[in-house]
């Protein structure tokens, strides 16, 4: 199991020192919204008890005695206090809403700022989905609890303390009874909360699986169909189905015995607290309005101990989350700058790899031991099988993994040394699969250099050999491209790429296998824009079509992560190695493809 899904099946989360430490270093910056609100709510609760005590005093010293001036002196107090507690109400409600939003907005931005300081190691071993739950559902959670939650807890707390002052003024004997049966509420309550929380964790867990299953069933359709899965399943989605049923079931039987019980042991507090004071009466010890506060007070201990429980069980959750939260933050990138950098105003210059060794897992070497020079404005093609260690080679060159062992100099010097930013801002890269933002055309060509002008962006356009399909929309440049460029064929957004990376103006520049995904004529203006781009600095091509790497400067042949030829499309058709190999394979499947005719026998069976 991985440390995600780990961290992702976590019973129970634990609010060790470290963690609560690090939840109060969280509201420092808020330290004066915090105590703003526990003040108000504090003010809230006491006058909750107080106005109780008032309602004690005007059946005793005003009803009872027909004494209107004790009743209207009564009333006025008790309107004073209720103007006052709404006015404290709104102040905590207020306060409390803004050190949430507040405690959202610096979890998000620090867990953003940190993502864009990862390495791509990171995004490749780390789902997206485990990813978007940390800074959505477990930032809600979490703010959720230092804010709310700690407001609910207070409000608790106070409510206890002073109804159980309150209670000892009116009479002490009363007061220790409802004391002592306290215990067994609070362990009811909690160890109810305890257990529903985690019939509905499994029962959240078997959800995500069911998802999953829908999402497989509707993605896969086609397969499950033409393997005939259907009856398989239908049987697996049962038994995840009944799983669900099963942990929902104890869940809703549980929570609703929560309730009866909590009531059935109030009711026996109360009763033997209304017994007593029935006693205390006969002999003077009680007044009517004193047993009618007493009730009122337990009342209020009685809820709040319920709350306490229910925010103890958030608390659970919220700590599971904040630990999955403060891993993230702690991930240490794997490429970072190091404490002392060379400042570089230009990457431009050859480009040398000495005995380079990479590996993605221990003892699982992927590019073994790689020695090869380029010098300034040549075009180099990297060929091969795949999985032979093509793309880590550039992956390694734009510095996004570093070699394991040996070096990698750009224009004489070791880039470990420089600053990534120096490096990486100054390569262009065009995928295989371009990716385009949301927003308009404008927009994403645009993303190559933020401070383009219109011009410069329609210039770049041009260059790529984008401009007149782009004028054929509707609206232009200003056109939308949907999600991820949805709303344009690859080739379009092929092209919109390299218009960005020419606006960039790149000093090296990376296509990989950039025309592999689009048609003949549109491979031609692919090619044509990388023409431009490519011209008078160094370029990395890896190519899947080798009829279009013929004029390279170098071709290098990779195979199992070792350089098995290097040289140019001349030289190694004459060598009549792997690359000769490679290539006539491919130009004769390419011509069987366009004149239909094969050129070796076919099966008997196909006869």
């Amino acid at each position: 199991m991985s440390t995600y899904e780990e961290l992702e099946e976590k019973e129970y989360g634990k609010l060790t020192n470290q963690v609560f430490k690090r939840l109060v270093q969280m509201l420092k910056p808020h330290w004066k919204w915090v105590l703003g609100f526990l003040v108000c709510i504090a003010i809230v609760s006491i006058i909750d008890a107080f106005t109780t005590y008032l309602s004690k005093d005007l059946i005793d010293n005003g009803i009872t005695a027909g004494d209107r001036q004790a009743i209207n002196r009564t009333i006025l107090i008790y309107a004073g206090m209720i103007v006052f507690q709404a006015a404290c109400s709104f102040g905590f409600i207020y306060l409390v809403s803004i050190l949430a939003e507040r405690v959202r907005y610096d979890l998000r931005k620090s867990m953003f700022n940190h993502l864009q300081e990862l390495s791509l190691s990171y995004f490749s071993q780390t789902p997206v989905g485990w990813i978007m739950s940390r800074l959505t559902s477990d930032t809600e959670r979490l703010a959720d609890l230092l804010s709310w939650g700690i407001l609910d807890m207070t409000w608790a707390v106070v409510n206890i303390g002073t109804a159980a002052v309150f209670m000892f003024i009116i009479n002490a004997r009363l007061a220790t009874i409802v004391v002592v049966m306290l215990p067994l509420l609070v362990v009811v309550a909690f160890r109810f909360r305890r257990v529903i929380l985690k019939h509905y964790r499994e029962s959240r867990k078997m959800n995500s699986r069911i998802t999953g299953a829908f999402n497989e069933s509707i993605t896969g359709v086609r397969v499950i169909k033409a393997l005939g899965r259907e009856e398989s399943n239908l049987e697996e989605f049962g038994e995840l189905s009944q799983g669900m049923y099963n942990a929902s079931f104890k869940a809703a039987w549980l929570s609703a015995l929560f309730l009866p019980t909590v009531q059935v042991i109030s009711a026996m507090v109360l009763g033997i607290v209304l017994w007593q004071s029935g006693m205390q009466a006969q002999i003077g010890n009680m007044t009517i309005g004193g047993i009618q506060a007493f009730v009122s007070y337990i009342t209020f201990i009685m809820w709040p101990i319920q709350d306490m429980a229910r925010v103890y069980a958030q608390m659970q959750n919220a700590v599971a989350s904040a630990e999955r939260i403060f891993h993230l933050i702690d991930t240490e990138p794997d490429v970072k700058d190091l404490p002392k950098t060379v400042e570089t105003e230009t990457i431009q210059g050859d480009i040398r790899f000495e005995n380079v060794y990479f590996q993605y897992e221990e003892d699982d070497p992927v590019i073994k031991g790689l020695d090869f020079h380029i010098k300034h404005g040549e075009m180099v093609a990297l060929v091969g099988p795949t999985g032979g260690g093509k793309t880590t080679i550039v992956n390694l060159l734009c510095r996004f993994y570093e070699p394991t062992q040996g070096k990698i100099y750009l224009n004489g010097i070791d880039y470990t040394t420089m600053k990534l930013q120096d490096i990486q801002s100054r390569i262009g890269v065009v995928l295989q699969t371009p990716h385009l933002f949301s927003g308009s055309i404008f927009d994403n060509i645009r993303y190559g250099k933020l401070n383009a002008s219109d011009e410069e962006i329609v210039e770049a356009a041009k260059l790529a050999g984008a401009h007149d399909f782009i004028m054929k929309f509707e609206h232009g440049y200003n056109q939308d491209v949907g999600e991820g460029g949805n709303l344009l064929s690859v080739g379009q957004k092929q092209l919109i790429s390299i218009a960005r990376a020419i606006l960039a103006k790149p000093e090296l520049f990376i296509m990989d296998e950039a025309t592999s995904s689009v048609d003949t004529l549109t491979e031609v203006l692919v090619q044509r824009g990388m023409d431009k781009l490519m011209q008078d600095r160094t370029s990395f091509v890896i190519a899947h079509r080798l009829s279009t790497i013929k004029r390279a400067d170098k071709i290098i042949v990779i195979e199992d992560g070792q350089i098995m030829e290097m040289g140019n499309h001349r030289e190694l058709i004459k060598l009549r190695g792997k690359y000769y190999n490679l290539y006539t394979k491919q130009f004769r499947h390419e011509l069987e493809a366009q004149y239909d005719f094969f050129t070796e026998p076919k099966p008997a069976s196909a006869a």
